[in-house]
């Protein structure tokens, strides 16, 4: 009898438990079921401390599977103001944590330098500490009737050479685009999800999946049936919630819904 293939882990965002820490994110991810955790590293001190974040680990006993590098405009002066020293950093502690995957933004469109070699230099910065560098999907910023480009080459990975991308639905409604589209036009490029929905706004919402008027179940099943098989990870706002239950049925929610719809 073939063997059964292991189910797709299901990571929790630390930024997901935010104003929480990074420590009650890992204890939240254990706890409440998840598979492994992503960590945002931000301005949370613990989250920019690779020996702090390995005990977290530790200590939970569960596994690290992702860091997203410090991209934000709050996160500017976490480890130095160098962007691809940022970067070399986030894969120190991608490699010492055993992660295996540094999730990226583009530049921002002001940081030219940076910019200008950012394709070639994600492409080299795998080779150089093998490790997936998987570059999100942004957003044009919108206010009223403008709209501005902010960041470079350009908010869509899909039209860019990257060898891994990073999908995400909250950014993909704030860009009023079809993820479903988009994780077809990637195929095996499509390797980390940040699951979570939005109302199509101008604004990064990250609602609970099933929430908005993203297709979240059809981009789930759209993805197990291209054998997706990356990271999905829970990236939502609960900053909203009436209490710590309510966030915690928040996070358990997000995953009750990938688990149902997600048969990879």
């Amino acid at each position: 009898m073939a063997a059964v293939p292991a189910p797709i882990p299901i990571s929790l965002s630390t930024s997901s438990v935010y104003p929480g820490t990074t420590a009650s994110g890992f204890e939240a991810a254990k706890r409440l079921g998840y598979d492994g955790v992503e960590v945002m590293v931000g301005i949370d001190s613990v989250s920019a401390d690779i020996a702090q974040v390995k005990s977290l680990s530790e200590f939970h006993e569960i596994p690290i599977h992702a860091i997203h590098a410090p991209c934000l405009l709050v996160t500017q002066r976490v480890w130095g103001i160098e962007p691809w020293g940022k970067l070399i950093k986030s894969a120190e502690m991608a490699h010492e944590v055993g992660a295996d995957t540094v999730v990226v933004h583009p530049p921002f469109r002001w940081q030219r330098d940076y910019a200008r070699g950012f394709v070639q230099g994600i492409a080299d910065l795998e080779k150089e500490t093998d490790m997936v560098f998987a570059v999100e999907n942004m957003y044009p910023w919108r206010t009223g009737q403008r709209e501005f480009q902010a960041y470079a080459p350009g908010w869509d990975p899909v039209v860019q050479d990257y060898a891994h991308v990073t999908l995400d639905l909250s950014h993909s409604a704030t860009a009023q685009g079809d993820p479903v589209q988009m994780a077809k036009d990637l195929g095996g490029r499509l390797a980390h999800i940040h699951m979570a929905d939005g109302a199509g706004s101008a604004k990064d919402e990250h609602m609970i999946p099933g929430r908005g008027t993203q297709p979240c179940q059809e981009f789930l099943e759209q993805a197990a049936a291209q054998g997706f098989k990356g990271h999905i990870v829970v990236e939502i706002n609960t900053r909203k919630a009436a209490d710590q239950l309510a966030r915690e049925a928040d996070l358990l929610e997000a995953l009750a819904f990938i688990r149902l719809h997600f048969d990879g």
